[in-house]
């Protein structure tokens, strides 16, 4: 028997397929747009179906046979007729699923004939596709064009099996083909040849699968990951990795390809997946910075309520790994804000909620223990303090940011968590850069947040001299100034010769001097007071008073004309100008190195402790 002669035909617009044979043909089966002009007999023998349909066609005097919805269209009956006229038929990875549908379809089974197409079909399935890592992802790639029908023979949910059972192979015994192309090294791929452990330059990663399925349609994806995650033998980290590589595979980078009409539907059923495939252990398997990029698309898609709040609880469980950039989410309306402050504001709520309780585990569990954890907590809170404050900073140039959000937030972490306030400093004096327009007790408010006994020499220094602070804050900063280099220059008069005892006991004797340096400041606050109504009396200051000159000599002689100049305007302008500024900075950043070099390297040389 000679293969098919094919043909087209033109009045028809369809194409004819002939059987070569000295045999005249008797029966046309047409599926879809093809015809094919076969024998009866061969198929009588194989299929129970054709039986069924050529017996009615006999009855009505018919030689053609319509079969419609036919599973794997022309090409898979092609095959099955090959195989009813005994010719060799080729089957791989690609073909397969449809063929074996076509058998279903045509009731090719055992009852008919041993050795039928399906046992075949099915041994070759077993034997072959099923243990093939790559063969496996293929077949359920080609499952999803033929249901129901690959899913009522249990195709698809074999091939998830398989797909499945091979992920959780220990790596070290696999020896087939798969995809890592994280590492550009060919060095990275195990081939299918066999290969003695010897030859294996580097070991398999545990993740040597995910980049495979990541070409798995979403609804497969999801049943394979599910299967995968029964499984129980896969590590949560390895399952936030192949959900990443996932999601970066399949979403879109541009704002606009995210909200489109064409994909939107598409984009938020992906995100709404992924969501609810996250490994359930504690936020571990997944960085924040990827859950807070699958929160910001998650808002723009407009996933549903149950899959955002899912992701605001895993991202409170590790808001201290979180970045500035990564918090930076833009607002949505009816928010007028450039960023979604109040998001940020929730994240951190869920973050101190769960500090607590697992602090009060700790208690409960640990009451008179050292307890590792709980230092670790409060290192995560430093680094929530630094972030909370790097936030504030970014948030700060918004026109449209009220002060009571800026307040609220600043407020939100604990006070061991900002040991140190120039980034808060920072961020205060970007916004009242950007918000001119507040009033006195706005700013007074604002600058409330702030200890000036926690900002750093160089902080204090562009303080002192930030026209934008009010008078009252600037004073502050110069009066504590002069307790720290009273401190400084007291720790330096005690042990001039043991530098590394001054660099550990520097800030025990900066609160030991702290009490001397109040009350003498305060003396020279007074004596400042007489002689500035004596300048007003008689028109100069009387400049027999050596212990006030002497008590203004602790300050540096930057800090000193500063607060000269500044207690001169002060009173004389009134005790109403004590909330305006003085300076001439304009942010932390821009301090000029000529207007502070006197008293910032005199400091930096006498400062040796103090943080």
């Amino acid at each position: 028997m000679k293969p098919y002669a094919t043909t087209k035909c033109h009045l028809s617009c369809m194409w004819c397929m002939y059987i070569s044979s000295e045999l005249v043909t008797d029966i046309i089966i047409t599926v879809g747009e093809v015809k094919f002009h076969l024998h009866k007999f061969p198929l009588l023998s194989k299929s129970n179906r054709l039986q069924k349909l050529l017996s009615k066609a006999n009855e009505e005097n018919a030689d053609e046979i319509q079969l419609d919805d036919f599973p794997g269209g022309p090409k898979a009956f092609e095959i099955c007729a090959k195989f009813c006229y005994g010719m060799t038929v080729t089957l791989n990875a690609y073909n397969v699923v449809a063929a074996r549908c076509a058998a279903e379809y045509l009731e090719m089974t055992e009852d008919i004939d041993r050795g039928n197409l399906i046992f075949k079909i099915e041994v070759f399935l077993t034997s072959s596709i099923f243990r093939s890592w790559k063969d496996s992802i293929i077949v359920l790639q080609t499952t999803k064009s033929l249901l129901p029908w690959s899913e009522d023979l249990k195709i698809v949910g074999r091939c998830i099996d398989s797909i499945a059972s091979k992920t959780s192979v220990d790596p070290a015994n696999i020896t087939w083909s798969y995809t890592y192309n994280r590492k550009l090294s060919e060095l990275d791929k195990i081939v299918e040849d066999k290969i003695t452990p010897q030859e294996k330059i580097e070991p398999v990663p545990k993740e040597w699968w995910v980049e495979d399925i990541c070409e798995l349609d979403i609804d497969l994806y999801k049943r394979v990951m599910i299967t995968v995650k029964s499984k129980g033998r896969m590590d949560g980290v390895v399952i936030g990795e192949a959900l990443k590589i996932y999601a970066v595979r399949w979403l879109p980078d541009s704002v606009d390809a995210l909200v489109s009409d064409a994909h939107a539907w598409r984009n938020k059923s992906l995100v709404e997946t992924i969501v609810c495939l996250l490994p359930c252990d504690n936020g571990v398997g997944c960085s924040c910075s990827f859950l807070l990029k699958l929160l910001k698309v998650a808002i723009l898609v407009e996933a549903d309520e149950s899959s955002r709040g899912q992701l605001m609880k895993s991202i409170g469980l590790k808001f201290h790994e979180a970045s500035v950039k990564d918090l930076l989410i833009p607002a949505r309306f009816p928010q007028n804000t450039k960023y979604d402050v109040d998001l940020v504001q929730d994240l951190l709520n869920i973050y101190k909620t769960n500090i607590k309780g697992s602090c009060d585990v700790e208690v409960e569990e640990k009451k008179d223990k050292a307890n590792d954890e709980s230092i670790l907590g409060q290192m995560s809170l430093l680094n929530v303090g630094k972030l909370v404050d790097g936030y504030l900073g970014e948030i700060a140039h918004d026109p449209n940011l009220s002060l009571s959000s800026f307040v609220d937030l600043s407020q939100s972490i604990p006070e061991f968590a900002r040991p140190n306030h120039d980034g808060l400093y920072r961020a205060i004096d970007i916004y009242l850069k950007e918000h001119p327009s507040l009033t006195k007790a706005e700013r007074k408010k604002i600058c409330g947040l702030m200890d000036v006994k926690k900002l750093t020499v160089e902080a204090s220094m562009h303080a002192a001299q930030n026209e934008r602070l009010p008078l009252r804050v600037v004073v502050q900063v110069l009066y504590f100034e002069q307790v720290r280099a009273a401190s400084n220059a007291r720790t330096l008069g005690n042990s001039p010769r043991n530098s590394t005892n001054t660099h550990v006991n520097g800030d025990k004797e900066c609160e030991k001097s702290r009490g001397e340096s109040c009350q003498s400041l305060n003396n020279q606050m007074c004596h400042m007071k007489v002689r500035d109504k004596e300048f007003h009396k008689n028109g100069k200051l009387n400049k027999s008073s050596k212990n006030s000159r002497s008590g203004m000599q602790l300050l540096p002689s930057g800090s000193r004309r500063i607060f000269d100049k500044l207690w001169i305007v002060g009173k004389g302008q009134g005790e109403n100008r004590s909330s305006e500024t003085s300076g001439s900075s304009n942010s932390p950043t821009s301090v000029v190195p000529g207007d502070t070099k006197s008293s910032g390297s005199s400091l930096r040389h006498r400062r040796l402790s103090i943080s």
